[in-house]
């Protein structure tokens, strides 16, 4: 479908909602095909989708679609489906070797976040997204690149050796607790089924040891024409497209007498099945109730639409009461869902998702399955019908409000599902008037009818993640806690206790005036000075339609606070979120502002404090009474307090296990000292210092001065609208008018050299690089950009060196940055994964790539790529309104102007070779650095 409702969340009762559709449909009637995309298959059996959109303007997407992943492979290829996608960027028949990247790279494009692949199960998926389309020679190239990776892999000895290494490191990253016990689990899951053994990853002996006739046979078999599509997204010709994809796509030759693309059912079960999986290195335990089913035919019709929308809704009431419930301290779960989801290609799955409180999972379930049964049995009352019904005419109407603003993902996704799973993609305005005539009928009974009916006695299956040394739910609890569940009888109806209301009530204030008005012509900014003393900067920009963001900002933060007094102060703002907002818990606030799109949350910072909002245009004024709010009535509950300190508290329990947070605290310790003040890791101490007392105090001292915030507000929204509002709600927020700044006093490091081994005991052993160099430096347009510069040259580098060349690791992470507060100062930070025994190998090639550029030897090209890009990035983020309020914040609060060539475009192209040999010289020079270095505890 083009636009499917996920969730219901927000409230509106609309008077005569209903009275424009009186169309009637049968349940056999189609839904419309959308128009918009244009759809057919070559000859050759593949299949093509074009898509005209100019949400970014002067670029496109391509990806190619194979129908083909991991389930496909024999006993001797498992991962071999995912291998086949590293090879694709290793040579194809027009494009040697690093050809692809190093051709796209010149256009902009970015390894992982522009080219990029993933491999599934049932799928394997490349894409080129946002890649310039104005330049026909460039369109030609990406369709190129989708034709060659379609049949004209090169798969070269050479090239196959080379990537096992890196695939092994990908391995060794993602092998953590979680994929541990996943393994565990899944043969459960998947009842002993092929899906159960064939993970994408695969298996490790495989990928280092396979013959490389066993990967082309792989390729041959599977990746073909009549298991792919192609699509094209973005601000194109469609028809000039499809006269090229004919033309070029002709020459793959359709296959003869091609093996059956398979595809396997999870079998059926009578007994519920059950599983408890543990591993030392798991800190929170989970519970998932699944129900399989066969899976479901495509929603094409009236009556699929009206199943899936009635399904929808009523789940999204259930997690709507979940959500409620766990927000109390007395909850026995932290989280917990209900849903129904495709769980493969031919089995669906009710499931039942819950996070447990430390020691309390059987009560969790209990209190989870007893929700599921009081909803089936009992129903929804008629204010959650309504709030959830007028929700979903929000949603859509937002949503036709801005369908040119579709995203290229957005739409792939939906050209995935009609190419993969035959689920039509709809023309969003006809499903509409199909949606107002389903939600016309909605009663509890129809809810209460899917839900009942989904909830089958076969295909069972419990599986638990447990923690060790704590009280596990074993299977005769589980299944003793499903059966009572079911037929409890002291369960009653759900009690719905709310009452509508407008969110200020009878909240009296006395509006200000705007005293001043200046016009920048500069940037096409207005100045408005309130009678409270706030500056008020506005942009009118309609790139995203019928959207209005507001950001407001103040200095101070965290560092006006001794360190005693900083988790109190880091928290003090989650503590009034949790809380609600004037007369409204939190849980009551979302049932207020259910059927409009706007929301409002506040922060304290190292530096700063900041109000922000967001909202469509139709609920600006909502958007302006929030922050009036979160000023002048800002809300602190008791309960909220001692719920939070509760979470953090379960979150401090085995936090010993949890690898990520052990390396955390510990890089924390070896380089701010065991004790440092200003840099607070979660402890018991930590937690024993936080006050409700203190955050109340700390958040109306941050917020008590709106004259010393400066406001900026950028959106489609005209001056006529907007004054009026500005007065009506911001000038009537009090002030003391205090002059104010931050404090520069960040946590020194415990020595200006660091280098420390740190030994840690894991079930995956591995290696984790942690390298990082700063020093104060001069901050200037010019020296932030070549920061960038550096940074992204070195991942360059290191791609070429530590990955390809070494099959050291997945990929290193590099970051170089120029920050101008509190004091200015260069940073470089570099972390990888990789083998423990191959650590001390590959810490020589990193400092060798930053003396190669230090001494002068960069490679041109890499320049080049990474100045395309910058420019190409710039351009592109101008077709988004997030552009116009970096536009004004910057001019405003850092005094320049991002649209004057002078302070971007032309500094980057004029970056040289020599600018970042001086930069890198002169910022490594004598710079503190440290390199920690984790390593397995034998």
């Amino acid at each position: 479908m083009f636009y499917k409702q996920k969730s219901t969340l927000v409230f509106l009762f609309l008077i005569g909602l209903f009275q424009a559709s009186a169309q009637n449909f049968n349940a056999n009637d189609p839904i419309a095909v959308n128009q918009k995309i244009k759809k057919g298959v070559l000859p050759n059996g593949m299949t093509y989708y074009i898509y005209p959109t100019t949400v970014n303007k002067n670029t496109a997407s391509y990806y190619i679609i194979q129908n083909v992943g991991s389930i496909l492979e024999n006993d001797q290829q498992k991962g071999l489906a995912h291998f086949l996608e590293h090879m694709a960027f290793n040579g194809t028949k027009h494009f040697e070797g690093k050809g692809i990247l190093n051709t796209l790279q010149k256009q902009g494009a970015v390894f992982g976040k522009n080219i990029n692949a993933y491999t599934s199960t049932d799928e394997t998926v490349y894409n080129l997204d946002n890649i310039p389309s104005q330049d026909g020679g460039v369109v030609d190239t990406c369709l190129l690149v989708l034709h060659d990776w379609s049949n004209f892999l090169s798969l070269t000895n050479e090239e196959i050796d080379a990537e096992r290494g890196v695939i092994t490191e990908e391995w060794r990253t993602r092998q953590n607790a979680s994929q541990r016990i996943y393994d565990q689990l899944s043969p459960y899951y998947y009842n002993n089924c092929l899906y159960a053994y064939r993970k994408p990853i695969g298996d490790m002996e495989i990928v280092k040891n396979f013959k490389y006739q066993v990967l082309k046979d792989f390729y041959k078999d599977w990746y073909r024409p009549d298991l792919q599509a192609i699509a094209i997204v973005g601000d194109i010709n469609a028809n000039e497209i499809e006269e090229k994809i004919k033309k070029l796509f002709a020459d793959i030759p359709t296959p003869v007498n091609p093996k059956k693309r398979f595809e396997i059912a999870i079998p059926e079960n009578d007994k519920a099945t059950f599983k408890l999986a543990l591993d030392k290195e798991i800190s929170s335990s989970g519970i998932l109730y699944m129900i399989r089913h066969a899976a479901e035919k495509p929603t094409t019709t009236f009556a699929d639409l009206e199943k899936s929308t009635q399904r929808s809704i009523a789940f999204s009431l259930i997690n709507n009461r979940l959500a409620e419930m766990a927000q109390k301290e007395d909850c026995p779960f932290k989280g917990a869902q209900i849903g129904y989801q495709n769980y493969s290609r031919l089995n669906d799955i009710l499931f039942v998702s819950v996070a447990p409180k430390p020691n309390l999972q059987q009560a969790a379930f209990t209190a989870v399955m007893n929700e599921w049964v009081r909803a089936s049995k009992f129903g929804f009352s008629k204010g959650e019908i309504e709030r959830a019904v007028a929700e979903d005419i929000s949603s859509y109407e937002n949503y036709l409000e801005k369908i040119n603003e579709i995203s290229h993902k957005s739409v792939i996704g939906m050209v995935k599902d009609d190419y993969l799973n035959q689920e039509i993609i709809s023309d969003p305005i006809a499903e509409f008037e199909m949606e107002k005539v389903i939600l016309k009928n909605l009663d509890t009974a129809i809810l209460q009818k899917q839900l009942t009916e989904l909830y089958t006695a076969n295909n069972r299956v419990v599986g638990v993640t447990g923690v060790e040394n704590e009280n596990n739910l074993n299977e005769e609890q589980a299944l003793d806690i499903i059966n009572k569940a079911e037929n409890n009888p002291t369960l009653k109806p759900y009690v719905d206790t709310f009452v509508a209301q407008t969110l200020l009530g009878n909240t009296v204030w006395k509006p200000g005036k705007i005293v001043s008005e200046q016009k920048n012509k500069q940037i096409d900014a207005t100045t408005f000075v309130l009678s409270n003393g706030v500056k008020v900067h506005y942009k009118f920009a309609d790139k995203n339609k019928k959207e209005v963001e507001l950001k407001a900002e103040s200095f101070g933060g965290t560092s006006l606070y001794d360190g005693q007094d900083i988790p109190s102060a880091a928290r003090s703002t989650s503590l009034a979120m949790m809380s609600g907002i004037g007369a409204f818990s939190n849980t009551d606030l979302e049932k207020v502002l259910k059927g409009k799109t706007v929301n409002s949350s506040v922060s304290i910072l190292a530096l700063t404090e900041t109000v922000s909002g967001f909202a469509n245009v139709k609920d600006i004024e909502t958007m302006m009474q929030l922050v009036y709010l979160r000023f002048m009535k800002p809300r602190f509950d008791a309960d909220m307090f001692a719920l939070m300190k509760q979470r953090l508290q379960n979150s401090l329990k085995n936090k010993e296990k949890d690898i990520s947070a052990k390396m955390q605290d510990s890089l924390s310790v070896a380089v701010y000292g065991k004790n440092n003040p200003r840099v607070r890791a979660l402890d018991q101490q930590y937690i024993d210092e936080l006050s409700f007392d203190k955050m109340k105090s700390i958040y109306e001292n941050r917020f008590s001065d709106v004259s010393n915030f400066e406001f900026y507000v950028v959106g489609d929204v005209t001056l006529e609208v907007l004054k009026p509002l500005l007065e009506k709600y911001i000038a009537s927020i009090n002030g003391i008018k205090r002059t104010e700044n931050f404090k520069s006093n960040s946590p020194a490091w415990v020595s200006n050299k660091i280098d420390k081994d740190i030994f840690i005991k894991m079930e995956t052993p591995k290696s984790s690089v942690k390298i990082s160099y700063q020093k104060d430096y001069a901050y200037s347009q010019k020296n932030r950009i070549i920061a960038a510069f550096l940074g992204d040259i070195l991942t360059l580098r290191y791609t070429e060196s530590l990955r390809e060349k070494e099959g050291g690791t997945y990929g290193a992470q590099v970051k170089c940055s120029l920050d101008k507060l509190p004091v200015s100062k260069a940073t470089l930070k570099i972390a990888f994964d990789c083998d423990a025994n191959k650590v001390e190998h590959l810490l020589p090639i990193v400092y060798q790539e930053i003396d190669k550029i230090k001494k002068g030897e960069i490679v041109i090209e890499d320049i080049e790529k990474t100045r395309t890009n910058y420019i190409k990035s710039r351009k592109d983020s101008k077709d988004f309104n997030s552009y116009s309020m970096d536009l004004i914040s910057n001019y405003f609060k850092n005094n320049y102007n991002m649209d004057d060539p002078k302070n971007y475009v032309d500094i980057v192209n004029a970056i040289s070779k020599k600018d970042i040999q001086d930069f890198a010289n002169s910022f490594l020079d004598k710079a503190d650095s440290f390199e920690v270095v984790f390593k397995p505890l034998l």
